[in-house]
């Protein structure tokens, strides 16, 4: 037998779903018989099919009566008998939408369908075209163990989305704590994303350097605003305490400068940072991102780099630098290289170590220093 197109859009059944379903054929039989075409596909009915085969009972069939549409049809058996959350709807809807948002209608339709946008296929299944619009990138990007979580109801589609672009391995960690472990999906992801840092962890710099460049894990607790992405599901955070606590007075020259990120809701605690590693707070520099993110109190748009000195340590080159850097921001907590370049332009000289970074500088030490990382 095979299976129509639209007999394979709801997830299939597994584990003790299955098994149970199996077991229930096994002992009573099969009471609704499978669905078919007037070509033999079958229409509806593909788990009880599978299980029928699994524990050797004949199948039966009836052939669709051809009254409305298949996908109504199959939308119509499927939403009554089975209970699917938002996401696994999605998911459903996503794979109705063979054709994007405006409608392509070169693309081929689903077996003798017509196509269906996006927009149509959320409104079949009760959910926002956002959400499909998301599922559509899970199935376009994600591990088949990512998808199939989702099918199954273990992981959100949101969750899903934002991490479909992650390496494979950790997709799967993810979904292996998720199902193994019985973890709750974002704490499963932020743990992996810890695990992946602590992988990589570069040396705890040694030495004594004259530039330090730093970007500290900022731990907002719970004052971020509903709706906007947690630092946490990044890379693990430090509490201010551990911040301070770190051995920065060692690792800086008698006289030195130091450039530290923060943000507005942090910029109190940065101020004590500065001080706790030995420093006087001096000047800032701001970064426009030319695009708002969501704050409590107004849309913020802006970063601030901190500047700090100890001893005697002003610029070795008199070169006047706008403290207003316009540049878009790109990733999470990636910081503009331009920044970098600035930092280069007034102090040419001495060692430099950069903390908490992302990734290698030229002629810079890269540090990771404590828990965090950003």
């Amino acid at each position: 037998m095979t299976f129509h197109p639209l007999a394979l859009i709801f997830p299939a059944l597994s584990g003790e779903a299955f098994a149970a379903l199996a077991a229930d054929i096994k002992a009573n039989g099969l009471h609704e018989p499978i669905t078919v075409t007037d070509s033999g596909q079958i229409l509806d009915g593909r788990n009880r099919y599978l299980a029928c085969v699994a524990v050797g009972v004949e199948p039966r069939y009836e052939t669709w009566d051809g009254v409305g549409s298949p996908l109504a049809f199959v939308l119509s058996r499927n939403l009554h008998r089975r209970h699917l959350d938002e996401s696994q709807r999605a998911m459903v809807a996503a794979r109705v939408a063979n054709l994007p948002h405006g409608g392509d209608r070169t693309k081929p339709p689903i077996g003798d369908l017509l196509p269906v946008t996006q927009d149509t296929a959320a409104k079949m299944l009760n959910v926002g075209e956002r959400s499909v619009q998301r599922a559509r990138d899970v199935l376009d990007t994600a591990t088949p163990e990512m998808i199939a979580a989702v099918e199954q109801g273990h992981v959100s589609v949101s969750l899903a989305a934002r991490y479909a672009s992650q390496p494979p391995e950790t997709q799967r960690d993810i979904v292996a704590k998720v199902i193994e472990q019985d973890m709750k999906p974002m704490e499963a992801a932020r743990q992996v994303t810890a695990e992946t840092i602590e992988a990589r962890r570069i040396a705890q710099p040694t030495g004594r350097y004259r530039v330090i460049y730093a970007d500290p894990p900022w731990q907002y607790g719970n004052s971020m605003p509903p709706g906007s992405m947690d630092a946490r599901d990044h890379y693990p955070t430090m509490p201010l305490a551990d911040i301070c606590a770190l051995p920065i007075r060692h690792l800086a020259e008698d006289d030195a400068v130091l450039f530290l990120w923060t943000t507005s809701p942090c910029l109190a605690d940065a101020l004590q940072v500065i001080a706790a590693w030995g420093f006087a707070y001096k000047a800032s520099f701001v970064w426009d991102k030319m695009r708002p993110n969501l704050g409590h109190y107004n849309g913020v748009r802006h970063e601030f780099l901190l500047v700090g000195t100890r001893g005697s340590c002003q610029p070795d080159a008199r070169t006047l630098v706008d403290s207003v850097i316009v540049e878009e921001r790109t990733a999470h907590s990636v910081k503009p290289a331009v920044f970098r370049d600035i930092i280069d332009a007034l102090y040419p000289h001495g060692a430099r170590v950069e903390l908490f970074a992302r990734g290698r500088a030229p002629g810079c030490t890269v540090g990771i220093v404590g828990t965090g990382g950003a």
